[in-house]
């Protein structure tokens, strides 16, 4: 398939895979592609109209190199999952298009508020070996990458359109894993 086919926003929510849990459980291994949503314009102080804050022209444009560096890359996935906020849904929308990625689901609990305990239960729940993208928003991305790895303040920044990759090694007694990779926007667009 071309990458311009048309993804159907409409209809491309799926169940969410259930990963099948054995008596002799193997170790866990989630690769996550936590990508920061594109540049959205001036934050708009009343919280409902901030969410609808679309992607601006050149946001839009950025979104399209990143997505395309993550294809030149080999990366390939199945799922993308997205904060329902506008700008974070067209994200999500423009990666979906061009990766060919089949299931596009919003999670609430990937908005800015969401909640992380809910966030890891989706996660769990999802196929041994899955590889998903989620797309949110800062500062909870950085703070849900410090908790996985295992600190309280990392020393990241993540960059509108900014990806990382961090593997979940684990979810008892907490979710643990390690930060594989962190690439700015910049690097991203050189690479497409």
């Amino acid at each position: 398939m071309s990458d311009d086919r048309n993804v159907d926003t409409k209809n491309t929510t799926s169940p969410t895979p259930i990963r099948k849990l054995s008596k002799t459980a193997s170790p866990t291994k989630i690769d996550l592609f936590i990508l920061r949503h594109g540049e959205a314009g001036n934050r708009m102080t009343v919280v409902e109209e901030d969410s609808e804050r679309p992607l601006t022209p050149d946001g839009r444009a950025e979104m399209q190199k990143i997505a395309k560096s993550l294809k030149s890359i080999g990366l390939q996935t199945k799922q993308i999952y997205t904060s329902p906020l506008k700008r974070a849904r067209e994200t999500a929308e423009i990666t979906a298009k061009i990766l060919n990625i089949p299931t596009l689901e919003e999670w609430d609990e990937l908005k800015p508020d969401g909640s992380k305990v809910a966030l890891y239960r989706k996660l769990e729940r999802l196929e041994q070996n899955s590889r998903p993208i989620l797309v949110g928003h800062e500062p909870y991305l950085t703070s849900m990458i410090g908790e996985i790895i295992g600190t309280k303040s990392p020393k990241i920044v993540l960059k509108k359109g900014g990806v990382g990759k961090v593997r979940i090694t684990s979810f008892t007694p907490r979710i643990s894993g390690e930060l594989r990779w962190l690439l700015t926007p910049k690097i991203m667009s050189k690479m497409s």
